[in-house]
């Protein structure tokens, strides 16, 4: 079996993260969605919010799974028998911050490689980030996020 892992925070998932998954399954035989805790973020959504959030958007995929990791993207993917880490590019201040990820992690586990899915022209401006200044000033962030993201943004910011 062809497997692969997608890791990130996920904080929220949104409709870009999506899409690069539904197009690594087209790929691989099968996803590791590999929500990371990273010390050196401030998440919105704690880690049990963002995987129930991530298990609610691939609730109809069969071949994907998910799971919480610390520590480097390449010991897990080696835990999970991944040999691929995919990651998806939106712009150049992607690339160049996901070659130099890229390129360390290629240094720390030869056998695994990155592989990079650009996102689609119309999601291209999406980003976590984004989405979550845009909801904490309520703005309609209806069309960048599944439906249960969004109310659970709204329920974050208006209490």
């Amino acid at each position: 079996m062809c497997m692969a892992i997608y890791p990130g925070t996920f904080d929220p998932v949104t409709n870009g993260h999506l899409d690069i998954l539904q197009r690594a399954l087209t790929i691989f035989d099968r996803v590791v969605m590999a929500v990371g805790v990273d010390n050196n973020k401030r998440p919105l959504f704690t880690l049990e919010e963002r995987m129930a959030l991530l298990a609610a958007s691939v609730k109809d995929f069969d071949r994907v799974s998910i799971e919480s990791f610390e520590g480097l993207t390449v010991e897990f993917a080696r835990k999970c028998g991944a040999f691929s880490i995919i990651r998806g590019l939106r712009a150049m201040a992607d690339f160049e911050y996901e070659f130099q990820m890229a390129l360390m992690n290629k240094k720390l586990a030869p056998d695994v490689e990155t592989i990079f899915l650009m996102t689609k022209n119309d999601l291209v401006f999406i980003s976590s980030t984004s989405i979550k200044w845009a909801a904490s000033v309520q703005g309609d962030i209806s069309e960048f996020v599944p439906k249960h993201v969004e109310k659970a943004l709204i329920r974050k910011f208006q209490g």
